[in-house]
């Protein structure tokens, strides 16, 4: 210590929460509505040994709040909360385990595992309603006192337009642990993310924004250890302030702000995916380790007259209560802390139909989605959900408010079928290729709320979804029982790897194809990192445990000639939806006349033809012609026809009759740029692949 510790603390402030450096020492305050003391526990610099335990001195409106003169950025500290130990009434308060401060923003490292962690005596025949005593100090991750000042110069969030946005969805870990052109103690962490060859490959697909997999502090789960397994994606939060330890270099936070003004330098935006909905302790035989020890009745939702057990509406035995009014605060003031002092651009809420839970189930007008609407910072970042959970009435896609998007499964689902030559699918291809009206067309909202896309970090990668018709999770150690059983891919002859030209060809056409959609389709696309170059997990499509090479992306496989071909077509595609607005999510089209017979969206066959009603409902239909258009901003209309074959066997499909000349911007089958100039009245198109044509060659292909 560095200071003197005074016998007791001073009154201090019950705001900020949290420990809130103000040059002369530290303000402590924490929210427990039913303790009935709460001690701040004072570290020596190595967190092993307790030098201090002064009570906080003072409660207003349920805050606990004390200020330590002299302490500074640095100290280590945790908490110890007094109160009932009663888990029938839903109290299960233990002072001799320390706790997390909610609002830490930096923690001293991992949690270790030990018996001690538990508020019950582990092995007890009366199992959660026994009491132990032992501390569980030297388990713990101790709190970090941190000074928050960090130079941003002249930092610009890009406030890329949602029709703009190209979404790259990483691991902070898994997309630099594996690249050899980086220092070894920099690969991995948030450092980096702020290094030029990255930025330079964002920016060479043309990618806006990088959403990051969840970079809070979280938990290396007992049971994945005990398997030789780690939680690798880092959905089981240990803090909603503090950025995952092992993530840091030697920069510590700042690393993260760095990289945060170094791809808003190059115009690309970062946003976080968020884990509100559940913390890490589980059900009522969890540890003690932060908000079950401060108030247990108030952090989470607890079953009505059985209050020892929790609602589980997310699956990881726990529900945290965010209708509870400091609860929602914290929520609240944790999205308002990345977002002011790390200029976030937005977040993607894991389970989001959890937080808008009320006490009837999930309601688009629930407290949590008023407070963020209306809150004048967040409601100006791009805000996404994951529209679903595991409890009653969880599938909520489509339903969330206007100001969200919201992952399209359905838009992942009908395309692998689509292209996988399912029959009866033409017409709900159709549907996702326009925004998913059908889901987001009301309440004025626009086509970009449908995040498209055909893979994410949950489920195959898009190089598994050609290889693989069945998932292989046995590095998972759960005898396949994990993950999703339909996941609607195909191998095309061959389960996993081959060596048949003709199996891999077929698999990269089908391949090009689902890219060219997601692109193509009206609302935002998502591509998940690696797939641009043809990543793959082996077939295991639940990889949340695979700290390793399964789950790594491999930038020595990006540089084969086969992986570099494919990353050139995904810039290509993405270049091409940037320079025409018709391919964009300015707003739903409804056939709408924009000159004598353009349309602003048309459908027709290979024939030609507009499609009938009949048409629609062929099941063995696999072509489609989609024509789109847009006044540019101006007088001039751009005009994009997409011709598509779903079937095996290569077909003619002859153009609308809409204009004389047509200009080849893309065939999925080859590898060439195209510009060529159409005037033959009819083209062939290969089986399994998609043609773009227009009226205009853009800047980009000149």
């Amino acid at each position: 210590m560095f200071f003197e510790i005074p016998d007791r603390l001073m009154p201090g402030h019950p705001f900020p929460m949290g420990a809130t450096y103000d040059g002369q020492g530290v303000n402590f305050a924490v929210f427990s509505a039913n303790a009935g003391k709460i001690d701040l526990c004072i570290f020596d610099a190595a967190g092993r040994k307790e030098v201090a335990r002064l009570p906080l001195p003072d409660c207003t409106n349920e805050i606990w709040h004390g200020y330590l003169p002299e302490a500074g950025p640095g100290l280590l500290y945790g908490l110890r909360a007094h109160g009932p130990y009663d888990p029938h009434r839903g109290h299960r308060f233990n002072p001799n385990k320390l706790l997390i401060d909610p609002y830490a923003k930096l923690l001293s490292g991992p949690l270790r595992w030990a018996d001690a962690l538990f508020g019950y005596r582990l092995g007890s025949p009366r199992v959660d309603l026994s009491f132990d005593r032992r501390d569980s100090a030297p388990a713990l991750p101790k709190a970090v006192v941190v000074e928050e000042a960090f130079n941003w110069g002249d930092d610009r969030r890009p406030c890329v337009p949602w029709s703009k946005t190209v979404i790259y969805e990483a691991h902070v870990r898994g997309i630099s642990i594996m690249r050899d052109d980086l220092r070894a103690d920099l690969r991995g962490t948030f450092a980096a993310l702020a290094n030029p060859r990255f930025i330079d490959h964002l920016l060479k697909l043309g990618v806006t924004t990088v959403e990051l997999m969840p970079v809070n502090a979280f938990m290396q789960d007992h049971f994945l250890l005990g398997r030789g397994l780690r939680n690798y994606w880092g959905y089981s939060p240990l803090s909603f302030f503090a950025p995952e330890p092992t993530y840091l270099s030697k920069g510590g936070l700042h690393d993260m702000r760095m990289a945060v003004r170094r791809l808003h330098a190059a115009g690309i935006e970062v946003i976080l995916d968020v884990v509100y909905n559940h913390t890490s302790s589980g059900n009522e035989k969890g540890p003690t380790i932060c908000f079950r020890g401060l108030d247990n009745a108030s952090y989470f939702r607890l079953v009505p007259g059985n209050e020892r057990y929790y609602i589980n509406e997310t699956g990881c035995g726990n529900t945290l209560n965010v209708s509870h009014p400091r609860v929602l605060q914290m929520v609240m003031d944790s999205l308002r802390y990345w977002a002011e002092s790390y200029h976030i651009d937005g977040f993607r809420f894991d389970l989001g139909a959890t937080l808008g839970r009320e006490g009837a189930g999930f309601d688009p007008g629930s407290g949590f989605f008023d407070a963020i609407l209306q809150d004048p910072v967040l409601s100006r970042l791009k805000l996404i959900s994951e529209p679903w959970d595991i409890g009653p009435g969880g599938y909520q896609l489509g339903n969330h408010p206007p100001g969200f998007a919201e992952w399209n499964d359905k838009f992942r689902d009908g395309v692998r079928r689509f292209w996988r030559g399912d029959s009866g699918q033409r017409a709900d291809f159709a549907a996702r290729l326009s925004g998913s009206a059908d889901l987001f067309n009301r309440r004025h909202r626009k086509p970009w709320a449908s995040i498209n896309y055909v893979a994410s970090h949950d489920g195959f990668t898009l190089q598994d979804v050609v290889s693989y018709t069945e998932k292989h999770n046995e590095a998972n150690g759960e005898n396949g029982n994990d993950g999703h059983s339909e996941n609607y891919s195909a191998n095309w002859g061959v389960e996993g790897p081959t060596d048949g030209r003709g199996i891999l060809e077929l698999r990269n056409r089908v391949r090009r194809a689902m890219l060219a959609t997601v692109m193509f389709a009206q609302g935002t696309p998502m591509l998940l990192a690696g797939d641009e170059f043809g990543r793959t997990q082996r077939g295991n499509n639940n990889a949340y445990c695979q700290d390793n090479e399964i789950s790594w992306v491999d930038w020595h496989a990006a540089q084969t000639p086969e992986a570099k071909s494919l990353t050139a077509y995904v810039g290509r595609l993405i270049t091409l939806r940037h320079n025409f607005e018709a391919m964009q999510a300015q707003r739903f089209l409804h056939g709408d006349e924009l000159e004598p017979g353009i349309r602003d969206v048309a459908w027709y066959d290979e024939r030609g033809k507009e499609l009938s009603s009949d048409a629609w409902q062929n099941p063995e239909a696999r072509a489609l012609t989609v024509q789109r258009a847009n006044t540019n901003g101006g007088d001039a209309i751009d005009i994009v026809l997409m011709c598509i074959n779903a079937g095996h066997d290569p077909l003619s499909f002859i153009f609308p009759d809409l204009l004389s000349t047509w200009y080849l911007l893309l065939d999925s089958a080859v590898d060439e740029t195209l510009a060529q100039e159409m005037r033959d009245g009819s083209v062939e198109v290969q089986g399994h692949s998609v043609m773009v044509f227009a009226n205009r060659i853009p800047k980009a292909l000149r």
